[in-house]
C-alpha cells in the first residue's frame, strides 16, 4: 500500500497545548503583555514596571483568564513580576532570553511578546529554566548581593569607630 502524500500547499493545523498562555516581554521601562485572541479588546497592552503596574498586570491576566505565562529572563527586571504572578496562581515559566533569541521573526516589543505568547500557547519554547534554576537564580540576584552589603556594613561600622577615636569620641568607654 502506498502512502499517500500531503502536497506542500495543504496548511497543517497544530492544536494549542496551552490554550491560556499568556507571553511577557521584560523591559526595564515597560512590560509588554500578550494573552490568547478574544479575551480582551487589545490583547496586547503595556505596562509600566511600578509595584502597581505588576499588581495590574496580575489583574488583567486574571481577567483574561490566563493561567501559564512565558516571559523571558531579562536582566534581574523578571523578579518581582515573577514573584508577583507565582503568588496569584499563575504557573509562570521562565524563558532563557537567548534560546528564544535565536529564533526568528521577532524586532519590537510587541513583536516579542505576541512571539513569546504564540510559541508557549503551542509548546515551542525550547527550554524553560526549571524551578531548581530559577531557585539558584533567585540566590544570585538577591541573597548574594544582600550577603555582599551584610560584610561591607561591619567593615563601614568600624571606620565610624575609628574615626570617632581618632576625633576623641570614646563611645565604647561609655559605658565604663
Amino acid at each position: 500500500m502506498k502512502k499517500k502524500r500531503q502536497s506542500p500547499n495543504q496548511a497543517y493545523s497544530l492544536d494549542p497545548i496551552h490554550p491560556n498562555a499568556a507571553g511577557i516581554d521584560i523591559g526595564a521601562q515597560n512590560h509588554w503583555v500578550c494573552v490568547p485572541s478574544g479575551r480582551a479588546n487589545e490583547c496586547v497592552r503595556r505596562f509600566g514596571c511600578y509595584t502597581a503596574d505588576l499588581y495590574a498586570i496580575a489583574d488583567w491576566l486574571t481577567q483574561c483568564e490566563v493561567e501559564t505565562v512565558a516571559m523571558e529572563s531579562t536582566g534581574v527586571y523578571w523578579i518581582p513580576l515573577f514573584q508577583i504572578l507565582e503568588t496569584r496562581g499563575f504557573e509562570v515559566k521562565l524563558v532563557n532570553a537567548h534560546h528564544v533569541k535565536t529564533l526568528p521573526g521577532r524586532k519590537t516589543d510587541v513583536l516579542d511578546c505576541q512571539w513569546l505568547q504564540q510559541l508557549h500557547e503551542f509548546r515551542i519554547v525550547v527550554r524553560f529554566l526549571t524551578s531548581a534554576k530559577t531557585k539558584f537564580v533567585f540566590y544570585v540576584a538577591i541573597s548574594a548581593p544582600r550577603d555582599s552589603l551584610i560584610r561591607s556594613a561591619s567593615v563601614h561600622i568600624q571606620r565610624m569607630q575609628k574615626a570617632l577615636s581618632q576625633m576623641n569620641i570614646q563611645l565604647h568607654q561609655a559605658g565604663a
